[in-house]
């Protein structure tokens, strides 16, 4: 909508700092690539991790949590929901789901945003799939205590209006404009943020609007590491730079490249991830201890040992246990919790 009108966003010239991280992620487009053909197998188990961190992650970003026994079984089963909560993480699975499967059939529009809330709100609150009918101004919690207003959205009454400019706008600037696809990418996602379109669950329907605009351009590193683990991660910086780039939107004065530098500077450190982990190579012939330890290298998060069966197949749970309790003994591992469904974690080897 507003990063779009007029020819501010034709006539931006972008700083080096800007340039050479779009580079850099074009670069690591490619490599991406040819590891997915070189080492397909490997990238199941990828999948798999990326799908629980980006559910959990971005559904606790909005103070939405799971007891952490029902959240694979939630995500990768096929457990029912008990209550609104796991409604909402199973809603977000099959967003991730759609995109993951059908993003290139999927067009930005204002019809797709409403089917993308209606399934991460879980599909059973009064107002999913529908734009907001009362105000929500997004309000800032000082130091102190007191409240104040950061931003004032769009009115109810300007939402579907200002949906439909947004996307075509989009369409435009892609087609005719011919701007830089990931700023473009950009644009969409801060404008959708200031619209504010829905009483609820804007931020979840941002991210995941990021994921099939950046996928659309050939940026799928989301697939295999978790954006919206890494934006939890890095969650003072998100909404400095959202609040940053949002001053003067109304006005069309705003400054885009704080939101921008701080997308591509998130979608680095992804390929980052992806690369490292991508490169620590599985022994062809090596023993079953190594592959377990391979295993336990490429958990970014917590995990349970029917996780590490999972990627180990052909290894006895016995052999698995005593491979963890010598990295344990060793300080590269510990525990979190008790009994058969504890996790564990791979603590970072002093140097």
């Amino acid at each position: 909508m507003m990063s779009f009108r007029g020819t501010r966003l034709r006539d931006l010239r972008l700083p080096l700092a800007t340039v050479w991280l779009l580079e850099t992620l074009a670069e690591a487009k490619g490599r991406q690539q040819l590891f997915e053909q070189q080492s397909p197998q490997l990238l199941t188990t990828f999948r798999e991790m990326a799908l629980i961190e980006s559910t959990e992650s971005s559904n606790r970003i909005e103070g939405v949590t799971v007891d952490q026994s029902r959240l694979r079984p939630l995500v990768l089963g096929q457990a029912r929901p008990r209550d609104r909560s796991e409604e909402e993480i199973v809603g977000y699975r099959l967003a991730l789901n759609w995109i993951h499967t059908d993003y290139r059939r999927i067009p930005i529009t204002p019809e797709t945003c409403l089917l993308l809330h209606a399934l991460a709100q879980g599909g059973t609150s009064g107002d999913a799939g529908q734009w907001k009918t009362r105000p929500n101004d997004i309000i800032e919690i000082l130091p102190d205590g007191r409240r104040q207003v950061r931003f004032q959205p769009l009115p109810p009454e300007q939402v579907p209006e200002a949906m439909a400019e947004l996307c075509q706008g989009y369409g435009h600037a892609l087609d005719q404009w011919q701007i830089p696809p990931l700023l473009a990418s950009a644009c969409l996602i801060l404008d959708f943020l200031c619209i504010h379109p829905f009483r609820d669950g804007n931020g979840r329907v941002s991210r995941l609007l990021t994921l099939l605009a950046f996928y659309q351009h050939g940026y799928e590193v989301g697939r295999y590491i978790s954006q919206e683990r890494l934006m939890e991660q890095t969650k003072e910086d998100y909404y400095a730079v959202l609040k940053a780039s949002s001053v003067g939107w109304h006005d069309n004065r705003h400054d885009i490249l704080p939101w921008f530098n701080y997308l591509l500077s998130s979608w680095r450190l992804a390929y980052r991830e992806f690369e490292e982990r991508a490169s620590r190579q599985v022994p062809r012939r090596g023993t079953k201890t190594e592959l377990v330890e391979y295993a336990l290298q490429n958990f970014a998060g917590p995990f349970g040992i029917a996780d590490v069966e999972r990627f180990c197949p052909n290894v006895s749970r016995e052999t698995i246990k005593a491979v963890m309790k010598r990295w344990r003994e060793a300080g590269k591992l510990e525990i979190l919790g008790k009994g058969r469904d504890a996790k564990w974690r791979r603590l970072e080897e002093k140097g």
